[in-house]
């Protein structure tokens, strides 16, 4: 096992409780906790940051998604939501997050949800102007631009075959990324260090200016005051407790387990663990007669961007074997006999924006319970984008494709897939699945819709400020990344200035 860098301190090697005394404590490493932890320590912050998952070099991450699922995502990614249909859903488990295991898109908040979040919200510093200094420098720290034409993949370049062929407007994709090998292994995982994620960038920086960081500790309280301010954390490592006093305490653990943490702590607002969004994905598996060896070239070289006013991007990536399996509507013989075209299929599909009606409870005894409902106008989204994928699958050459819809046959033409999919097709047989979740713990200006207000402090917490997507008032329609670090790099630098 490599050593981490100084400053980590692995809790599977802390055999005795330990107490901590620090100006802040931040709890999660992904996008929204390295990003406050590195812009607080840089101003003189003693800060410590605490991460559930473990801590892995960029030398640790190979081609094995069973191995990625065990060590980089929680609940080996195999989260799921009631509901009907239900919705598998992934969160990454790792210093860094799930800028470890995610694609690495890097896309701006569109204008337009920034519009609407600063009227519908009152949301103060969210204007376009205000937000652009932040994307700049986000942008030029993680190398944000465009994939190198040669480490393009033959999925990406069938998606923009099949765009290109119908008209459609087709852009490349914005990554953080530094010279992208093309391997297609961003689910397992950056071998080469391209991706510029929280591991490589942000988690350095602030290590480097005096970060304290505990792995594998589970935050189980915020510690709070009689008067009710925060004032630290409590947490269990393998062998020992933690326990972190200090003058702020800073939630960074993602939309399902921020608000988890909150409850738990005795945090309490009408829409706490509410508004959950999730941008819910499904794919199309497409059969060429070509070879197209997926793994060969970027995760995701191209978003289909004819739709996105209509709330629908496609997008196409490789699936590692194992996961393709999973999506199989087979099983025995008829699965092998599926998976030996491996090196023919493309994976693809819609990314729609949806609504927010789902939520996040703690059962006692159960502990997270994750609810959605699927909003009957993003079913109608969704079954327009399998259509429109089918449709480009189909232009760009394929000669059968498999939709996600139990029970549906396999379909060989656009007409076919199109006669199916405006059937009638009810929601419950849907395979869907998410990466992208947002909104349980919306920031509002107005007291009665928001449990923090503009810059994260939570209502009625002194000292609790929460950074990451379940701040979100509603969706973004894109990619969620550059938003989340951009809150963060905002609402870090207003703890700053505040005092």
């Amino acid at each position: 096992m490599v050593r981490p860098p100084a400053g980590v301190i692995r809790g599977g090697e802390v055999t005795s409780d330990v107490s901590v005394v620090c100006d802040t404590v931040v709890v999660g490493s992904g996008a929204g906790g390295a990003t406050v932890a590195a812009e607080l320590a840089e101003a003189g912050r003693d800060v410590v940051l605490v991460e559930e998952g473990g801590y892995h070099s960029t030398g640790e991450f190979g081609a094995s998604s069973v191995g990625a699922l065990r060590t980089l995502y929680r609940d080996g990614g195999g989260g799921m939501t009631l509901g009907r249909p239900s919705v598998l859903y992934a969160e990454g488990r790792c210093v860094g997050g799930s800028t470890v295991v995610n694609g690495g898109m890097a896309w701006r908040t569109p204008s337009r949800v920034l519009s609407e979040w600063a009227a519908r919200d009152g949301i103060r510093g969210i204007a376009e102007a205000d937000m652009a200094p932040c994307f700049d420098e986000i942008e030029t720290r993680l190398n944000v631009g465009q994939q190198d034409p040669e480490t393009i993949g033959t999925d990406g370049l069938l998606l923009r075959k099949g765009a290109d062929a119908l008209g459609w407007r087709i852009v490349g994709n914005r990554r953080n990324q530094i010279h992208c090998a093309g391997s297609n292994n961003c689910p397992n995982g950056c071998p080469t260090g391209a991706k510029q994620s929280m591991l490589v960038t942000s988690i350095p920086r602030a290590l480097r200016a005096g970060t304290r960081l505990y792995t594998d500790c589970r935050v189980t309280r915020i510690v709070r005051s009689a008067d009710g301010r925060a004032r630290g954390i409590v947490g269990r490592l393998p062998h020992a407790r933690l326990l972190v006093r200090a003058a702020t305490v800073v939630v960074a653990a993602g939309a399902i387990q921020t608000p988890v943490l909150l409850l738990r702590s005795g945090v309490r607002h009408p829409m706490l663990g509410r508004n959950l969004s999730l941008h819910p994905n499904a794919n199309v598996i497409a059969y060429f007669d070509e070879d197209v060896t997926g793994w060969h070239g970027v995760h995701q070289a191209f978003q289909v961007r004819e739709f996105i006013d209509d709330g629908i991007i496609l997008t196409a990536n490789n699936l590692a074997p194992p996961m393709l399996a999973g999506m199989m509507p087979a099983h025995g013989a008829e699965l092998g006999d599926l998976m030996a075209g491996y090196n023919h299929v493309v994976t693809a599909g819609p990314l729609v924006e949806d609504t927010g009606a789902g939520r996040v409870r703690v059962v006692p005894g159960l502990g997270p319970q994750v609810s959605y409902r699927l909003a009957a106008r993003t079913g109608r989204r969704l079954l327009r984008g399998l259509e429109l994928t089918a449709e480009a699958m189909f232009a760009a050459g394929a000669r059968r494709i498999l939709l996600p819809v139990e029970g549906a046959p396999p379909v060989t033409s656009t007409a076919a897939a199109r006669t199916f999919l405006r059937g009638p097709v009810p929601s419950r047989a849907l395979r869907l699945y998410s990466i992208h979740l947002m909104g349980t713990v919306r920031m509002s200006e107005d007291p009665r819709r928001g449990v923090t207000d503009s810059f994260g402090q939570v209502r009625g917490v002194p000292g609790l400020v929460v950074c990451d997507a379940s701040l979100f008032p509603g969706p973004t329609g894109l990619n969620p990344m550059e938003t989340v670090i951009a809150l963060a790099l905002r609402n870090a630098r207003h703890l700053i200035t505040r005092r």
